[in-house]
């Protein structure tokens, strides 16, 4: 099954809490690493992590993110990395764990989202968002 996410940096950003979540959906937010929200993790697009994406869409966002959005992320939380560093990692020779220690927590987006009941297909804030999510993490930096 191709994707438009196969071998890209995806950034994954919790939207919804830990109330009413089936424990098998539980189980694989730990495993992505995005156990609170508005945790963010950098996954690669390969078969496996799109698997554990869609199967938690209904309480997860995310996207392609961009080098620039990434890098000041990592000013922001004040992780000391070089452009050849983030490169990489956009590249896929390196891994994110390499890096940083993730899930990377940040701020709740400025003027909230707009539902997190409903997908962002239909206004609201779950699921693929495309590059659009590079928006919503400006807005939480």
């Amino acid at each position: 099954m191709k994707s438009d996410l196969d071998n890209k940096l995806i950034a994954v950003l919790r939207v919804r809490g830990r109330i009413g979540v089936r424990r098998t959906i539980k189980e694989t937010l730990e495993r992505m690493n995005v156990p609170r929200v508005n945790s963010l993790a950098l996954l690669f697009g390969n078969e496996s992590n799109m698997g554990m994406i869609k199967k938690c869409s209904d309480f997860v966002t995310y996207g392609a993110i961009s080098e620039e959005m990434l890098n000041k992320i990592m000013e922001k939380k004040g992780i000391k990395t070089s452009k050849e560093d983030i490169s990489a990692l956009m590249e896929g020779s390196k891994k994110p764990k390499d890096l940083v220690h993730l899930p990377i927590r940040l701020k709740p987006p400025r003027h909230g989202h707009r539902s997190i009941k409903r997908g962002f297909s239909s206004g609201g804030a779950m699921g693929y968002r495309g590059d659009a999510v590079n928006e919503l993490l400006k807005r939480m930096v």
